[in-house]
């Protein structure tokens, strides 16, 4: 069993900054891609980065390409998700996810969740 712990939400103004931090236990992260989703309460999960495994490959919704990038440290079974120039639309609960499929962009294509952070920015 893979557990994903997200860490780094909180409150921020338009134009500001956030790091989202993921954690995996066990030895089982290196044989994982990596996904981040959003989602507002009420809508569905929306799909907003992911890395693979490797560490080498990236990808984006277009809403957030140029203003988030999406990183991963093997060793310390952990991936960020920087996010600059946040907008109000950003907001949402953000989650990390696992998924041994590349590249998974739906829900269903993750086997491994964390219970999500909450994002929000203020105009």
């Amino acid at each position: 069993q893979v557990r994903v712990v997200e860490s780094g939400g909180g409150s921020v103004q338009a134009g500001g900054s956030l790091r989202l931090s993921c954690a995996a236990s066990g030895e089982a992260f290196g044989l994982y891609h990596m996904g981040w989703f959003r989602q507002i309460p009420g809508t569905e999960r929306e799909f907003v980065a992911a890395i693979k495994r490797s560490g080498d490959t990236t990808y984006y919704t277009n809403s957030v390409k140029g203003r988030f990038t999406v990183s991963r440290d093997s060793a310390q079974n952990s991936a960020d998700l920087q996010m600059n120039s946040l907008k109000v639309e950003d907001t949402a609960v953000y989650y990390c996810a696992l998924s041994r499929r590349w590249l998974g962009l739906r829900r269903d294509d993750y086997d491994y969740w964390g219970e999500g952070t909450q994002v929000t920015v203020s105009s």
